[in-house]
Order: structure tokens, then sequence, then C-alpha cells
């Protein structure tokens, strides 16, 4: 983003899967032809095995299952 600075980021991330929340922001990656792509969303639900991630948390549409990891992995053909 120009003017930030080398290294800035306007978003602060949860990275640590142990101790992932409701309400936490994460960056997430999708498979297939959107791989390589960054993703910004918020966690909606946290569940032993697996996170439910929302770009958009105010649209029920955007509900997404990810794997459960640092950088949560969605499937392209799960993508909202």
């Amino acid at each position: 983003m120009q003017g930030m600075g080398e290294g800035s980021c306007p978003f602060s991330f949860n990275t640590d899967p142990a101790t992932f929340k409701v309400g936490d922001s994460v960056s997430y990656r999708v498979t297939g032809s959107l791989a390589g792509f960054p993703f910004a969303g918020v966690l909606l639900e946290v569940h032993d095995d697996h996170v439910v991630v929302a770009g958009d948390p105010d649209d029920p549409a955007s509900r997404m299952r990810a794997s459960r990891e640092s950088r949560p992995l969605v499937r392209e053909e799960d993508v909202c």
C-alpha cells in the first residue's frame, strides 16, 4: 500500500491457530485459480479440525469452511 512504509499493514491478523476465537481477523488462502492471492476474513466458528471464515461477516452467504492453520485454506469450490 502506497505511503504506508515498508512492511506496514493496516490489518492485524491472528496467525496462531491454537488461539483462534470467533471474531478474529485472519488472512486466508484459496486453492485452484485463486491460489497465491491473499484474502482477509473474520472467523465465525472455530472447531477442533476446521474454522468457518467470512469475507464479509455481515453477509451470511459468505461463510466458507477452511482448514485450521496459521493461514486457513479454503477450497476453491467452497468460495462464496
